[in-house]
């Protein structure tokens, strides 16, 4: 499946967790009307935040989904960081009306009525938010889309939130001790600001190129294990990743009398080895390096015609020598 077929896909998924986003919302104000529960107000009050995320995140993913053109010779997959920062502050600002509301009700205590159909409702609702999550979380990997993984985490953070909240709705059913209302909706006022700010945090990180050290380790792992001997050295790798697509830059240092052809093919073959890895939404930019004498010491490659010195001994690639912009030695390495 190419690049343009998963933003699709994507873009499908986010339509049905928008709509069951609206529904939800609907669900969750009925509670609280029938009930006039700040606790379940902060429920209310975040799925408002979930569809207007919903929203924004369809249209990031709709622009995701153009292909590259002159102007966006990337393509238009930072859109998808944009939506996720949205998310996140929106998330943020929830959290934070939460608390206020949370902390007047605390001072002013007010009845609570018809609280089991209210839990009730909102059970049924963390239900729903929870498989959704599930669903646009395990899409959002899959298909690299941090907007539909931050909506994923988003939702099942909510249902965690639900599942807390009634835990502390029945204890206020059974005990009608009137402050517990507050101090549940105070306890997951924090927890959704947290929320936020992770989100928000991440999203930041995306639009600023910012080192994902987990995916680097993964490439460098798989790059180790499946390392093939006329891949003499690499270095000066950086990756960048648009949305679900990741662009990847390395100097693959390999024997220096090998012809135009011959060197094309092992490019190819470090190629199809993280696609194997990371999917067809990859692209990579290789400068091949010919090997010096220096290399010789770092060569495994057996009956090779021109070497100057015996093999001493292999440099493995880690975080910390595969970014480096010069040739191993093993003098230095």
């Amino acid at each position: 499946m190419d690049v343009y077929q998963l933003n699709r896909q994507t873009f499908r998924v986010q339509q049905w967790i928008t709509l069951t986003g609206v529904v939800l919302l609907l669900l969750k104000f009925t509670a609280y009307y029938l009930t006039d529960s700040v606790a379940i107000l902060t429920d209310a009050l975040e799925s408002i935040v979930n569809v207007v995320a919903g929203f924004v995140s369809l249209y990031s993913l709709y622009v995701a989904t153009k292909p590259r053109d002159a102007d966006h010779p990337y393509g238009h997959g930072k859109a998808e960081f944009l939506s996720a920062s949205v998310e996140g502050t929106l998330i943020m600002l929830a959290g934070i009306w939460i608390l206020i509301e949370a902390t007047t009700r605390l001072l002013h205590p007010a009845p609570v009525d018809r609280l089991d159909m209210g839990i009730l409702l909102i059970t049924a609702s963390g239900v729903v938010n929870y498989i959704a999550g599930a669903i646009a979380e395990r899409t959002g990997r899959r298909n690299q889309s941090m907007a539909i993984t931050a909506t994923g985490k988003h939702l099942k953070s909510d249902a965690y939130s639900t599942a807390g909240l009634v835990a502390g709705l029945l204890v206020l059913l059974f005990t009608g001790i009137p402050w517990i209302d507050s101090a549940v909706a105070i306890l997951f006022g924090v927890i959704i600001v947290v929320t936020g700010f992770r989100i928000l945090r991440k999203s930041v990180a995306g639009i600023m190129d910012e080192a994902d050290k987990a995916l680097l380790q993964r490439l460098v792992q798989v790059l180790n294990t499946h390392r093939k001997a006329s891949w003499i050295d690499l270095h000066n790798l950086r990756i960048i990743q648009y949305g679900n697509q990741l662009h990847i830059d390395c100097h693959l240092t390999i024997p220096w009398y090998l012809n135009v052809h011959q060197a094309h093919t092992e490019v190819d073959d470090l190629g199809r080895l993280i696609r194997a890895e990371f999917g067809d939404a990859l692209e990579l930019f290789t400068h091949t390096d010919g090997c010096l004498p220096f290399s010789c010491r770092l060569c495994k490659l057996a009956d090779c015609p021109e070497r100057k010195h015996p093999f001493e001994r292999q440099v493995d690639w880690s975080l910390q020598n595969i970014f480096e912009n010069k040739k191993h030695n093993i003098e230095t390495d």
